[in-house]
């Protein structure tokens, strides 16, 4: 983005006037803008009509009075394109490009874009192929559709890259305060990253949710999210579309365990970005972080009118990460003495259907629990249907009281429904203007309060940790796989340990094997070969040198039978290690996006069938390395387990570091690295086998 497109994005958001041009969906847009309550002037324009929606039509954008800070452009591509430059021409400020038939349209529709893209300079343009901006704070609905939302004042910023799923967002029943909403389309001049940059400096935008269906410039979306995050102004991303593994990690593990999909998840995790898996929990949390706030902590206090209800919400916040600490022995004390006999003191607490509702007892009851130090607090309520209003008194009274202990505890608070439909809009709009999130279904409000929780936690720790860039990769085309040997050599100069081996051929394979001592493993040295197992051209724990001998006849006919342009007459012999902790995978590959990525894994044989993987994003420190590993299932074995040595953790980091930073400086060359396994020892580590690939003309 241009500092010129920079300024005109302002004055596109905020625009004094309009220009809407087109025909029928013109006319749509000017009744939306007049149903937000748009106060500005709106120039209608279309040669063929006298008005439109109301207001005279001018017949060019150059008859306009000024130059329209913001305009609707809703007509075919060919002339789209001459009146963004006529546009552009009269120092307008931004356009949303309604119109279809561009990028998206093959490579006609490409050329007509990247026509585009030349005639809006640096006019802020959102689109083409949009539904464009709706900017609630200032009532602005550049919107070719009805739309709904609302806002008090605050709230998110959504951003999509789907025109329907944003149009789907504004109808939702889930009173998310609203402060814009931004269908991006094509993104041929301003990208998600782009709005994303201006929105998180605006202090009524609370929190920033993102519809991805990919990045084009992943550097400058790193940049953008870590001002949001320094601005504290969480980011939640719903990631949609799954891309396949590029052919290059086809030959490796990494290719069955980590694709694209896991990069992004890296990216986000590096950038203490919120990933959620559905719209309705997007929304969710992003109405907790707007009305609410961000935790302290994990530890909440829950309460409820029903066991099965206190129930519900212990066994679900347990699953995914949240305490529900029970009462000290005071504060049991006092509620034993507030609460009916019937009652059991507990978190989350049922305080009974005797005192539900009542103004007096209810109060001093939520005010001694929410007082035991916890960080948040919810309640279930489910409202009774419109017409049925008996026993709605009640329901507000509680709410009321749980909406004065909270906030009197400084608690971020949810009041929730057990399912989404059961909380009511008159309830939802009352607790939102009183800072209380109304959470609908409590998954949906217990994952909201955790992802809240997860982001305070994690933006402390990337702020102390200050992430570097991304190295920035060359492209890989004509690959080429080195040989185990080979590959050792490389490792070697990476520092990284390997076995004390030889490469023999089979006249020498019985005297070597006497002079290295048992017991030993025999490998097959092939470039063809990146498999051994599968073809049978690996035998461990040889005791005698008629062991190996026997072993390499063995092996030759099963490689030949496997396949027989692999065959050699090389083997890489070597001793074999005892008093291994545990065996890790370690893959570190080139993506021509994400620049360079390592993957951890449970490594040897375990590493497909168990699918113990985590990724992250280099270069990385040694506490995210540090944290990776941990993230391992197999992290039980290197804290010793059932008696077993422990690990030394600062060593295996640093030797993952040692690789990070070789391949970092081989990265023109090397396009992959995978070690399986990294046989973990007691107080070093050891690489037994590897696969390199390698641009071919190196």
């Amino acid at each position: 983005m241009t500092p010129g497109q920079r300024q005109n994005l302002r004055r596109l958001l905020k625009p004094k006037h309009v220009a809407i041009i087109g025909g029928r969906d013109a006319e749509v847009v000017i009744n939306e803008l007049k149903r937000s309550g748009y106060s500005g002037a709106i120039w209608p324009v279309n040669p063929k009509r006298e008005t439109l929606g109301g207001f005279r039509c001018y017949s060019d954008v150059t008859e306009l009075p000024e130059r329209p800070d913001g305009s609707f452009l809703a007509i075919p591509g060919a002339s789209a394109i001459d009146v963004i430059g006529q546009l552009k021409s009269t120092g307008a400020g931004g356009v949303v490009c309604y119109t279809a038939g561009f990028g998206e349209a093959g490579e006609n529709g490409e050329a007509a874009q990247q026509a585009l893209i030349k005639a809006a300079g640096d006019l802020a343009l959102i689109g083409p192929n949009c539904y464009g901006m709706i900017n609630y704070l200032d009532h602005v609905a550049l919107w070719p559709f009805a739309h709904g939302g609302s806002c008090p004042g605050f709230g998110a910023a959504i951003i999509t890259q789907s025109g329907m799923l944003s149009s789907d967002l504004t109808m939702s029943q889930r009173s998310l305060p609203l402060t814009h909403m931004i269908s991006a389309g094509n993104q041929a001049v301003l990208q998600l990253e782009d709005f994303v940059d201006v929105l998180c400096e605006q202090k009524e935008v609370r929190a920033i949710g993102i519809h991805i269906e990919g990045l084009r410039d992943v550097q400058r979306f790193c940049e953008v999210a870590l001002k949001a995050l320094s601005l504290g102004k969480p980011i939640v991303a719903l990631k949609t579309g799954s891309s396949k593994v590029g052919q290059s990690l086809t030959v490796s593990h990494t290719g069955s365990l980590s694709g694209s999909d896991d990069l992004y998840q890296a990216l986000f995790e590096r950038l203490g970005i919120i990933r959620v898996t559905n719209p309705a929990q997007m929304l969710e949390t992003l109405k907790f972080i707007c009305v609410s706030g961000i935790p302290k902590g994990n530890r909440v206090i829950g309460f409820t009118c029903s066991g099965g209800g206190a129930t519900m919400l212990a066994d679900h916040g347990e699953k995914i990460g949240l305490e529900f600490p029970q009462p000290r022995e005071s504060t049991t004390m006092k509620l034993t003495e507030l609460l009916p006999d019937i009652a059991t003191v507990s978190n989350p607490l049922d305080y009974t259907t005797p005192i539900w509702g009542d103004p007096e007892k209810v109060p001093p009851v939520f005010e001694t629990a929410c007082g035991d130090g916890y960080d948040a607090a919810i309640i279930l309520q489910d409202y009774p249907l419109p017409g049925l209003d008996e026993s709605r008194w009640c329901y507000f009274n509680d709410s009321k009281s749980f909406v004065k202990a909270t906030r009197d505890a400084k608690l971020p608070a949810a009041v929730c429904s057990t399912l989404p439909e059961n909380l009511d809009e008159e309830a939802r709009t009352y607790l939102v203007g009183k800072g209380v999130t109304p959470s609908q279904g409590i998954h949906e409000a217990l994952e909201a309060i955790r992802a809240a929780v997860w982001y305070g936690e994690r933006r402390a720790k990337i702020l102390n940790d200050k992430p570097e860039a991304l190295v920035t990769t060359a492209v890989h085309e004509k690959l080429t796989v080195l040989d185990e040997a080979s590959g050792k050599e490389i490792l070697k100069s990476a520092g990284l340990p390997i076995p004390d081996g030889r490469v023999i051929d089979r006249d020498n394979a019985a005297l070597t094997a006497d002079e290295i001592g048992y017991p030993l493993s025999l490998k097959m040295v092939s470039a063809n070969l990146p498999h051994k197992s599968e073809a049978g051209a690996v035998r461990l724990n040889l005791l005698s040198s008629e062991a190996v001998t026997q072993a390499i006849d063995e092996m030759h006919r099963n490689v030949m039978d496997y396949d027989k342009d692999a065959v050699t007459d090389k083997y890489l012999i070597e001793p074999m290690i005892d008093d291994v902790v545990a065996e890790l995978m370690v893959n570190i590959r080139s993506d021509p996006q994400f620049g360079l990525a390592m993957t951890l894994a449970s490594g040897g044989t375990l590493v497909e069938l168990v699918e113990d993987a985590n990724t992250i994003l280099l270069p990385a420190s040694d506490y995210a390395i540090l944290e990776s590993l941990e993230c391992l299932k197999i992290c039980k074995l290197l804290d010793g387990y059932r008696g077993k040595p422990s690990a030394n953790k600062t060593k295996i980091v640093q030797a993952l570091q040692h690789l990070a930073n070789y391949v970092a400086k081989q990265r023109k060359e090397i396009a992959e690295i995978e070690i399986n396994p990294l046989l973990i020892l007691s107080d070093e580590v050891c690489a037994i086998d590897v696969l390199i690939q390698v641009q071919q003309d190196c």
